[in-house]
Order: C-alpha cells, then sequence, then structure tokens
C-alpha cells in the first residue's frame, strides 16, 4: 500500500475512533489541548500564511468531534496559539505544548488530541517530517508513547 493511501486511512480510522468517543470529549482541557495541538500542526514549519490558517480553521469547524463547542471559541483560541507560535516559535511551541499537556490527566483524551493532531495534519495528504515531529513532541507532553501512533 502506498503512504499516501495509507496515511489516507490512517487519518480515515483515527476520526472514526474520535467520532465514536464525541459525547465523551466535552471538557474544557480537551477543547483547549486539541486547539493547541491544531496550532502546533499548522505551524510546524515554522510559519502560518493566511490560507494555510484559514483551511485548518475550516477543518476544525467541520470536525464532528469538535462541534461540542462553539465554532467562533474554538477558532479564537487557535488563532491566539498560532499567534504565540509565529510571534516566535521556540518559545511559543513551550507554551503551546503547556496547553496540551492539560489533557494528560485523561488518557482517552489525550489520545483524541494526538488522533486530532494527525487529521489535521494528513488532511491535506502530507503528514510531512515537521507535522510528525510536533505531534510526536504533543505524545510526550501527554505522557503517551508515540508509538501507539506510528510516529
Amino acid at each position: 500500500m502506498a503512504l499516501w493511501d495509507r496515511l489516507k486511512e490512517s487519518a480515515s480510522t483515527m476520526q472514526a475512533q474520535l467520532t465514536a468517543k464525541k459525547n465523551d470529549l466535552t471538557s474544557g482541557a480537551f477543547r483547549d489541548s486539541s486547539m493547541a495541538m491544531c496550532a502546533l500542526v499548522a505551524a510546524a514549519d515554522g510559519t502560518v500564511d493566511a490560507a494555510e490558517r484559514q483551511r485548518v480553521a475550516q477543518l476544525i469547524a467541520t470536525n464532528e468531534v469538535l462541534q461540542n463547542f462553539a465554532a467562533d471559541d474554538l477558532r479564537r483560541r487557535f488563532d491566539a496559539y498560532v499567534d504565540k507560535l509565529t510571534a516566535d516559535f521556540a518559545f511559543g511551541k513551550v507554551s503551546v505544548l503547556q496547553e496540551v499537556a492539560k489533557a494528560k490527566k485523561k488518557p482517552a483524551e489525550a489520545r483524541a488530541v494526538i488522533q486530532i493532531g494527525i487529521v489535521i495534519g494528513g488532511a491535506d495528504g502530507d503528514f510531512d517530517k515537521d507535522e510528525q515531529a510536533v505531534v510526536r513532541e504533543a505524545c510526550f507532553a501527554l505522557d503517551l508513547p508515540p508509538h501507539e501512533f506510528d510516529l
């Protein structure tokens, strides 16, 4: 199976798993952690252009699991995290990873945050090495083994 096909299948499987857990993913910690994860993936290469920001914001708005939360609230949080990362990527990443770590008290939420990162990263068909690296770092922040997610 080609890498692209495996990536699409993996993202699809993870989205299905997330949807199945939707009713359990309603905490503020999950909301904050998942938006921080989306911002990390969007800014994984150190920059976020307007088109990329809009594309990720659209993915957030249409993700069934994230519809537990108000779309404008999610967008505001996502934008704030992206702003931190684009102002100073290295310093912003430390702060944003701390937000990601909010979900580590609940393993199901922590796994869901990683799955959202993978779904967002793979949405354009290219879960590149920079995106994989920030999701791997998020695994460590959440005390999850990266190999559990093939990272």
